[in-house]
């Protein structure tokens, strides 16, 4: 049977069904050079945001037995899709599987800003009783924007909706949704309380930057829970500082760990560390798709 590198942890439910199914689980964690031994060893690779799989990665898998990848999560920037599949190894991922964990973690962010609750539990541990800085406001009744309306979006739709906020959505597709609008970005951006980003990023200039932070109204809430480097994190400072934006969220960051000293010296921001999908529920969900991924391709 199969020899299977968990590069970046599984399920142990899943490990076990694998194993059930004679196949070899291997759950160390490689880096370097140690992965492009160990990868050129295995017949599948699984790996979460963690471990990337760029070209050398893919050669070395592909001088030996690598015939699958596995993404244990939705997006796949961490992996070189077209030259893996370019030299005969599948590329799977695992996209349904948690998109409510994400869209809880936007929710939840989504009350932490408004009602100051990250600044106000490291102030209470400080000893400070600061009952009137924190006035905060409701979301019922506010407008949410989505920029991206796949899955998570959509999930994030329905929740935020039964909570009674106003919800439109941008895409570049053309979609149809009962419950929402689809509007231009522009509009999103000219008229949203909170503008919530759902989309994948590639590398490159942000999508998010100060052009468009400018279009939006005054005392906006901006929330990724996406990818990192889809939102310029030193315009979105800057914009807290001078009032523009209210505050904001953030999951997902362009280097991790996170670096950026100005996010993390900015009380205005709720910081979480890329634990989107980090649900005992989400985690078993992509354990049992990654389970019908192998049978089915291995």
């Amino acid at each position: 049977m199969a020899l299977i590198l968990a590069n970046d942890g599984i399920d142990k439910q899943a490990e076990q069904q694998l194993a059930e199914l004679g196949h070899e689980i291997d759950t160390n964690k490689y880096e370097g050079e140690e992965l492009l031994t160990r990868l050129a060893q295995v017949d599948c690779v699984i790996v979460r945001s963690a471990t990337k799989i760029r070209d050398p990665q893919v050669d070395a898998g592909a001088a030996g037995r690598l015939r699958l990848i596995i993404r244990g999560g939705v997006g796949l920037d961490n992996i070189n899709v077209d030259y893996a599949e370019s030299k005969g190894i599948k590329v799977r991922n695992t996209p349904a599987a948690s998109s409510s964990a994400v869209a809880e973690l936007v929710l939840g962010h989504m009350l932490t800003v408004a009602r100051h609750i990250g600044e106000a539990n490291v102030t209470m541990r400080q000893g400070k009783w600061l009952k009137k800085q924190y006035s905060g406001t409701e979301i019922a009744g506010k407008k949410l924007g989505l920029i991206g309306f796949g899955r998570i979006a959509n999930s994030l739709a329905v929740k935020c909706l039964a909570l009674g906020m106003d919800v439109m959505f941008t895409d570049i597709l053309d979609l149809h949704c009962e419950v929402c609008p689809q509007v231009e970005l522009e509009r999103v951006l000219a008229e949203s309380d909170y503008v919530s980003i759902h989309i994948p990023f590639e590398g490159g200039p942000p999508l998010i930057g100060k052009r468009e932070i400018d279009m939006m109204k005054d005392g906006v809430f901006i929330i990724n829970c996406a990818r990192g480097g889809i939102v310029d994190e030193d315009a979105l400072v800057d914009a807290i500082e001078a009032g523009k934006v209210k505050g904001a969220a953030l999951d997902v960051f362009r280097e991790e760990p996170l670096t950026n000293q100005r996010l993390i010296q900015c009380d205005k921001i709720s910081l979480t560390p890329h634990i989107g999908a980090a649900t005992v529920e989400a985690q078993a969900r992509i354990g049992d798709v990654i389970v019908d991924l192998v049978k089915e391709l291995l």
